[in-house]
């Protein structure tokens, strides 16, 4: 009877090893430890995101989910992806208490793993190590005009388009760019247009002729789909660029000033070679 109950204790013993172990191995494929964001910080990465109806949000380790059920309380809907099964029924809990459960719905599974192509506002809490695994698969999946927000943790080399303070906590939010390298062409006001365009994530460069002739540019800026610039030449006549990226397209309107004179044209552009 005592071989019996001690061959038991041992089996007990190394099943509660076993299942301890493959949770550890599972937690530390991402190598981040659940901490909750505190709710001032929440509310100020929905903020900077302008999170509202018509947004799907998802949330790359949910936690408690109260970063999605907030998300939900202000319109919009989406869903929360989280390695622990635990954390993911805390969540679904939650959402039924705070009455948006019809609005959200929580994922285990592996954030590298989901497809998040459809999101509008991804929002995270996880490390820099992870975020910067992260980078990658958010440029090449995410559509231009996706809004990004990271409690604590920036993304290496891609500067934030803002970083906030919130109680001594970081916040940094990026907006994902269109792909505007490479050359384009088009004609404004009877004149054909050239330009070269270099870029490292939302920084452009742009070298443009207008004819034969260069012109200097100022003001570059790009965000998400949207592109503005201005081009001003030697005779004084400026055009203020503004447009939307679409692919190998650019469309969008030239302010076209000389002297007294102004005017509004229309502005496509095509993309020629990358």
């Amino acid at each position: 009877m005592n071989k019996l109950y001690e061959l038991k204790t041992r089996l007990l013993a190394v099943a509660t090893l076993v299942a301890i172990t493959s949770y550890q191995c599972r937690a530390q494929d991402l190598d981040v430890p659940y901490v909750p964001t505190p709710h001032d910080v929440v509310e100020a990465m929905l903020d900077v995101t302008n999170v509202g109806p018509g947004d799907y949000v998802i949330d790359l380790g949910s936690g408690d989910g109260r970063i999605v059920i907030a998300a939900a309380g202000k319109g919009a809907v989406g869903h929360g992806i989280d390695l622990n099964p635990v954390r993911v029924s805390e969540a679904i809990e939650n959402a039924r208490k705070a009455g948006v459960d019809d609005r959200v719905v929580f994922l285990e599974g592996d954030l590298f793993e989901a497809d998040i192509s459809n999101a509008t506002v991804i929002t995270m809490y996880l490390l820099s190590s992870v975020n910067l695994k992260l980078r990658p698969v958010l440029l090449e999946v995410l559509k231009p005009g996706t809004r990004i927000v990271s409690h604590a943790f920036s993304m290496g080399d891609w500067e934030a388009d803002e970083h906030l303070r919130v109680d001594n906590r970081h916040v940094y939010y990026w907006v994902i760019p269109a792909d505007l390298r490479g050359q384009w062409e088009w004609q404004t006001n009877g004149r054909q247009f050239s330009m070269n365009v270099s870029q490292e994530f939302q920084k452009i460069e742009l070298d443009i002729n207008a004819g034969n002739q260069s012109v200097t540019v100022s003001d570059p800026l790009l965000k998400g789909e949207r592109v503005t610039f201005t081009a001003s030449e030697r005779g004084g006549r400026t055009y203020v660029f503004n447009g939307r990226v679409d692919g190998r397209t650019i469309t969008g309107t030239a302010h076209v000033r000389s002297g007294n004179s102004q005017s509004v044209e229309t502005w496509t552009a095509t993309l020629r070679r990358r």
